[in-house]
């Protein structure tokens, strides 16, 4: 097997165990231990953490080897907001210049969607890899009926970055999850195939923000757990 390819394996096992947390946010990637972790060799680890260091999951600090990138509510929200805007408009542009072909590979990529779990059994609630191939193939022909190359390039760059936060909201609770998510990709294809552009791109609109708004109120309390408890106030302070 040549390096390239090996480098391309070890990058995919890498970015797998990103998303679903595996590897920490901000954590440091030791080269022996992933070595020994994912039996490769320096030179194909060192260029799979190169690409992911390129589409921003994993950050190269000068002289002190590479770390997971970091998440943050921040990132989040201004990932949400330009995501929003980029794939709204390609998925205009998909629905008035799209085809019948583009038509039917949407509810195709749909259907695969429904019918692959998207937890893993007994795994502690890790995303299925399978699930979230599917799903970014789904998100994928959404807009490649889109006209504009730029527009489906930057569609894919913020769809692979906003996997990681997508996998927190999996650590929420079954009882505080209020939404449907198979409810909500049927109901953006059944926009698309009535080809209703404006109701099409709200809801995938509103299906960002509901899982950003998800991840939020997660990491809130982890944030809030957290924390050190508050010292209690010293008598002088009580008299003041």
């Amino acid at each position: 097997m040549g390096g390239r390819t090996w480098a391309s394996l070890v990058e995919q096992s890498v970015r797998e165990d990103i998303i679903n947390g595996k590897l920490p946010a901000g954590s440091k990637l030791r080269l022996k231990e992933l070595a020994e972790l994912y039996q490769a060799g320096v030179i194909p680890l060192r260029e799979a953490l190169s690409r992911l260091c390129a589409t921003g999951f994993v950050l190269a600090i000068d002289q002190k080897g590479f770390r997971v990138a970091p998440l943050s509510a921040e990132e989040l929200l201004d990932l949400t907001r330009v995501r929003q805007q980029i794939d709204a408009s390609a998925l205009h542009d998909a629905i008035e210049a799209g085809d019948i072909a583009w038509e039917a590979e949407v509810v195709a990529a749909h259907h695969r969607l429904t019918r692959i779990p998207m937890v893993l059994p007994g795994k502690d609630g890790a995303l299925n890899p399978e699930w979230e191939e599917a799903h970014a193939g789904f998100n994928e022909v959404l807009v490649s009926g889109c006209r504009s190359a730029w527009l489906r390039r930057f569609s894919i760059t913020l769809r692979d970055q906003t996997a990681r936060y997508r996998f927190l909201s999996l650590a929420v609770p079954k009882a505080a999850r209020t939404r449907d998510v198979a409810a909500e990709h049927e109901a953006i294809v059944n926009a698309i195939v009535a080809r209703n552009a404006r109701v099409a791109c709200r809801l995938l609109a509103d299906h960002f923000q509901a899982t950003t708004e998800l991840v939020l109120k997660y990491m809130q309390q982890r944030k809030a757990k957290a924390a050190p408890a508050r010292k209690p106030a010293v008598a002088t302070e009580l008299a003041a």
